[in-house]
């Protein structure tokens, strides 16, 4: 019986980290004027929306946020949802504008860092690793596009 009411409080909290990481991101996707499907589909490559995530890198929180990154972005807690999805996605709209709106470099920057991306233009997207995180993060973008477009067309009907 314990052990019941553990994992209904579990999914309680995990499906309350859901609804704050969606939230904070289609707020702050309008505000800095990103695609909220390519914010999600981000985040959903970077942590799967799982606030706690750490990387061996040493990335943490939603969207993965390194600490030069963070320091940028002025966070003082990488694991806060809204702090971490603020910082990630004003990074993503400033790789935006670096890399004049091509949304693979901007992707390929987000995970290698713009100095290389800036250096190596598309040749950084040969890194298997590099070219392996854009298409999955085009896929995901892709994926939630699609989604939007039949909420919207139901919508309508």
């Amino acid at each position: 019986m314990r052990l019941a009411v553990l994992f209904v409080m579990a999914a309680a909290l995990v499906s309350a980290e859901s609804a704050a990481v969606r939230q904070w991101g289609n707020y702050w996707a309008d505000r800095y004027s990103v695609e909220r499907e390519l914010v999600h589909a981000v985040i959903e490559a970077e942590s799967a929306g799982n606030p706690k995530a750490v990387s061996s890198a040493g990335a943490v929180g939603v969207m993965q946020l390194m600490p030069d990154t963070a320091a940028t972005f002025r966070v003082t807690n990488r694991y806060d949802i809204r702090e971490n999805v603020r910082a990630g996605v004003a990074y993503l709209a400033w790789l935006r504008d670096l890399c004049a709106g091509d949304k693979r470099l901007m992707l390929a920057a987000y995970i290698a860092g713009e100095g290389r991306v800036r250096r190596d233009g598309l040749n950084a997207a040969y890194s298997r690793e590099i070219h392996d995180y854009v298409t999955r993060v085009a896929y995901l973008y892709r994926r939630n596009r699609w989604e939007t477009l039949l909420r919207e067309r139901a919508w309508t009907k």
